[in-house]
């Protein structure tokens, strides 16, 4: 069975491939001239765009890859929302997405993110993706961040963890960036977790495990930052951690105990 599994694997990461060497060059020759033509539709049209490519490449995951995806979160697309998630996998970037139905956020990324990949650069570059430099990001650049969060009219992306996680647990976070963005206005922060995806974390390892991926996505909360200022930003963010690490331990719980009555279920038929 394993080796169709990795054919699977091969086969969706080729589809993906193409779709997004066809996305870059679409990109360019399509939706480009369209933002330059109708200035006053970009947001429509950068919506539509985004949709597209999130549900290729959903609908691929789903009927070639075989992985099973069960997303619940709902999130407006306004401003003043801070979408907090855990970082299992590049696979993250599209759940999120849909977890957002009616719009498209604002991914932060790293900075080698923003040129020289196919559809993504083009994809951070139109849609406003916020591009970061861990530990070269001085006064002037976590002043301009917080410009963009104060008048961002989408809502905000961020992974504190900063890394893909190997064994999908929750890693130290990174708070320097979460405190600036919390610095810049009021929030409506939702806290979301994902887990079932850190297996395939990285291309050699998505080959061989798509086929079995078996995805959740669930909301650990929603919480309200009123701007009170850096002196309360530790105990509002040990809030947002401790609920994070919560949630994904009661997933992960439900996975185990629903795996436990499949295999009583099973020993019982026998």
């Amino acid at each position: 069975m394993s080796w169709l599994n990795q054919l699977i694997g091969v086969v969706s990461i080729a589809i993906m491939a193409v779709f997004f060497l066809a996305g870059e060059v679409g990109g360019r020759l399509i939706v480009i001239p369209l933002v330059w033509m109708f200035p006053r539709h970009r947001a429509a049209i950068l919506r539509r765009w985004l949709f597209l490519g999130r549900d290729f490449i959903m609908t691929t995951l789903r009927v070639v890859g075989r992985a099973r995806f069960d997303i619940r979160p709902r999130i407006p697309c306004e401003g003043g929302i801070l979408i907090v998630a855990n970082h299992q996998s590049l696979v993250d970037i599209p759940v999120v997405y849909s977890c957002v139905p009616d719009g498209y956020p604002r991914i932060v990324s790293h900075a080698r993110y923003g040129r020289g990949v196919p559809l993504v650069s083009l994809t951070m570059k139109l849609c406003g993706g916020i591009l970061v430099q861990p530990g070269r990001t001085g006064r002037a650049e976590l002043e301009a961040l917080r410009e963009t969060a104060r008048d961002a009219v989408h809502p905000i992306v961020i992974f504190p963890e900063g890394h893909r996680t190997r064994d999908g647990e929750i890693r130290p976070w990174k708070r320097a960036g979460l405190e600036n963005f919390l610095s810049a206005r009021e929030w409506t922060v939702h806290v979301l977790v994902i887990d079932g995806l850190w297996r395939a974390a990285r291309i050699p390892d998505f080959i061989r495990t798509i086929a079995t991926v078996e995805c959740r996505a669930e909301s650990a909360g929603t919480f309200t930052y009123d701007g009170r200022g850096c002196a309360n930003h530790d105990e509002f963010i040990d809030r947002l951690h401790r609920a994070m690490c919560a949630k994904l331990s009661e997933m992960r719980s439900a996975v185990r105990d629903a795996h436990n009555e499949t295999r009583s279920g099973e020993g019982a038929v026998k």
